[in-house]
């Protein structure tokens, strides 16, 4: 035979190194671009799910904890507090909570108690109004500030809110 159909085992060897070592390059920059998709440790930090141990918390008690550096309320209603909710559903915007589909609210909180348990009460403790910490007012009845039907809530001490204690979008009403 002649010289041109001979194998240079050489330059094959070379061929085939170089497309291996490629390969190796093309994953590692690969494996490289996908990690910046996930959040980073200190984003994770940030926005993880917080865990709270409500087992001694009593009716009528609130237990304030941090997320994302807010102020999250879990509050475990007494059976006054749930009953109080049907009495003030012509004091806010959305009693059944059913407005919007589309909004945030998880289909689990779509009712008049806006919670899985109508007992406990979680919700992020910022004003939606001036982003202050709204105060706690839980005895009903009449009281300095507050309307002589106050059936229990939170008072903003910026602006003389009343918020009625039912549920994430809590409702807010015209101070005294």
């Amino acid at each position: 035979m002649s010289d041109e159909n001979q194998v240079d085992s050489g330059r094959r060897g070379l061929l085939v190194a170089t497309c291996a070592a490629g390969g190796v390059a093309g994953l590692a920059a690969a494996g490289a671009f996908v990690s910046t998709f996930e959040p980073s440790e200190r984003a994770k930090a940030a926005g993880a799910p917080v865990e709270v141990d409500i087992a001694d918390l009593k009716p009528g008690e609130m237990k304030t904890v941090e997320w994302r550096g807010k102020p999250v309320w879990i509050i475990k209603r007494t059976p006054d507090m749930v009953a109080s909710l049907k009495k003030t559903d012509a004091q806010v915007a959305d009693p059944k909570s059913t407005r919007n589909p589309e909004e945030l609210t998880p289909d689990y909180a779509r009712n008049e108690h806006r919670s899985i348990k109508p007992e406990i009460l979680v919700a992020v403790g910022i004003c939606s109004h001036l982003g202050c910490s709204p105060s706690t007012k839980f005895q009903t009845g009449p009281q300095p500030s507050l309307p002589d039907d106050w059936a229990g809530g939170f008072l903003c001490p910026c602006h003389g809110v009343h918020l009625r204690s039912r549920g994430p979008r809590v409702q807010e009403q015209a101070g005294a």
